[in-house]
Parts: structure tokens; C-alpha cells; sequence
């Protein structure tokens, strides 16, 4: 079994101070002599000092930035800083989930090789439902799906990648990509991280005996308690980013198939937060069309 010293543990904060002490503080005390790499993406101050106060009280790393640097940014600044202090395996884990010492120490034996290897649990919700067993891209139409639409699908065409809600992933892996790809900012980051592995000739591994619970919307919501929409930036990013993964990996061909269906995708994303939120549209609404708009942009500079 692959000992807690060679694990870091990073987490991209923004503004979840009190999740990482009800989901990260109890998972970092049971592992023994694990690195937790906290790297804050500047919220307000009092959100810097909360977390400075907390990495001191736990024996973490703070990483305090300037600005929201965004998510695949936070994470390579909290690998960088892991490697060099000789960490090895990198557990990617979000604010709103939690993850049991045994489960972590699961996907470290998985990673625990000389190959390029990343491996995820199965996360569930609060409520136990399956909320990420591995995930497939659609590549008629750039749309994402769940294990169970693959076992209905088993002919489409796709490929396969892992949420980074939870993630384990070892330095030959990540040394074969270079780290996350900067230019999203947020989402489908870990699409582009995943298939760019297997193109790498590595391996992504669901180990479906590591459990994680992923609170959704923990971290992505808009703060009113009576629309359960996300956040703008989720819609914003999301429409956007599915064009910017098709123009960076794949071929014109695929780049047009995929333009062609843009409404549709951007509206998919949009109920993905329900109809009670176009009672009040604007904010929603509004973030799905500028995504919609600068990922035409991608297109036609693509083609």
C-alpha cells in the first residue's frame, strides 16, 4: 500500500471556507503525514483570512492569490508547489466534496505505478445517488453523459473522461500533459485534461470501490434560496468551453458538426438549472447567450 508522504491534496477555493472545514479537515486529520494545498482564488479578504487561519490551525499550505485565477490555473499552482515539495500523487478534490481516508488511499494504490495513470471514485450525491461513475463526450455533438446513457449507447462514438471534483492523478500522468490546460478558466478543463492523458498513451481508472459525496451546488450557486439556477459563470463557461475543447483537439470537421448544434447545446446547459429560474431569466439567460456568442467566435476562427 502506497504511503500518505507522497500525497498532496489540492484544493481550488473560492469563497467555500466553510465547506473545506466541514468536508477537508476531517479527511486531512485521519491521513497521516499528507500535504494539503489549499490555493484561494480571491474572493474578499475576510475570505483570504479565514483560510490563512485555517491552514495555520491544520498544517496547510495557503496559497493566497491576487485575483480568481480561475480553476485549471489554481490547480497547476497547487502541483507546483506539491512537486516541489517532493509530493508525487496529487488529489484533486472540490470544496463541496468529502472523500474517507480508506477511499484515498484506494485510488492512491491505483496511481501507485510507473505508467501515466488517473483514477476517480464513484461520487454520489447527499442523498446517495450516483452523481459521477466516469463520464463519456459525445462526438457527433459535442454533448456529455453519464455511465448509464454509454450502457443504453453502446455503439456512439466517444470518448471517456473523469470529473476533477475528485481526482487522483500520479507525476508521470501529469508530467505527460504538462498540468491542466489554462485557457478555460473554469469547466471542461477536465474533459480537455483526460482525453489529452489518453492521447498520451495513459489511463483513466474508475476504481469503483473509492467512494466520494459531492454536495452539488455547493459551490455553484447564486445565492437565492428560491431559484435553483447555477451560477452565471457555470453557464457562461460551459456553452463556451464545449467549442473551445473542439477547436483545440479535434479536426474542422468535428468543430462544424458541433457549431451546428450550438442552440441546442446552450439550451441543454440552461434547463440544466430548471424552468423555476427563467421566471427571473436575465442573469441566466443572458450568461448562456454571451457563451453561445464567443463560442461561434471559436468556431469561425476554427473553420
Amino acid at each position: 500500500m502506497t504511503d500518505d508522504t507522497t500525497l498532496a491534496v489540492i484544493v481550488v477555493n473560492y469563497g467555500s471556507s466553510d465547506l473545506l472545514e466541514r468536508n477537508l479537515v476531517p479527511t486531512s486529520r485521519a491521513l497521516d503525514d499528507v500535504a494539503v494545498y489549499v490555493v484561494d482564488n480571491r474572493s474578499t479578504s475576510d475570505e483570504a483570512s479565514v483560510i490563512r487561519a485555517l491552514a495555520e490551525r491544520e498544517g496547510w499550505v495557503a496559497l493566497l492569490q491576487d485575483e480568481n485565477v480561475g480553476f485549471g490555473v489554481g490547480v497547476n499552482r497547487g502541483v507546483d508547489a506539491a512537486r516541489a515539495d517532493g509530493r508525487t500523487r496529487f488529489l484533486l478534490i472540490n470544496p463541496d466534496a468529502s472523500i474517507g481516508a480508506p477511499d484515498v488511499r484506494l485510488l492512491l494504490d491505483a496511481v501507485d505505478s510507473s505508467e501515466k495513470i488517473v483514477a476517480a471514485p464513484v461520487i454520489t450525491d447527499g442523498a446517495g445517488r450516483v452523481w459521477s461513475a466516469g463520464h463519456v463526450l459525445d462526438l457527433r455533438d459535442g454533448a456529455t453523459h453519464g455511465r448509464a446513457w454509454s450502457e443504453r449507447n453502446p455503439h456512439a462514438e466517444v470518448r471517456r473522461w473523469l470529473t476533477g471534483a475528485a481526482l487522483m492523478i500520479n507525476s508521470a500522468a501529469w508530467d505527460a500533459v504538462g498540468g491542466f490546460d489554462e485557457d478555460y478558466f473554469l469547466y471542461w478543463e477536465d474533459v480537455d485534461f483526460s482525453l489529452r492523458i489518453e492521447d498520451a498513451g495513459g489511463r483513466l481508472l474508475l476504481v469503483e470501490e473509492a467512494k466520494a459525496v459531492h454536495d452539488e451546488g455547493g459551490t455553484q450557486g447564486i445565492g437565492d434560496p428560491d431559484v435553483h439556477a447555477k451560477s452565471p459563470l457555470y453557464y457562461y463557461y460551459n456553452v463556451r468551453n464545449r467549442m473551445l475543447l473542439a477547436q483545440k483537439l479535434f479536426d474542422s470537421e468535428t468543430v462544424r458538426r458541433w457549431d451546428a448544434v450550438s442552440t441546442a447545446a446552450a439550451r441543454e446547459i440552461l434547463l440544466r438549472g430548471g424552468k423555476r429560474q427563467l421566471l427571473r431569466p436575465w442573469r441566466p439567460v443572458g450568461a448562456v447567450w454571451r457563451g453561445w456568442r464567443d463560442a461561434r467566435r471559436i468556431a469561425r476562427r476554427a473553420n
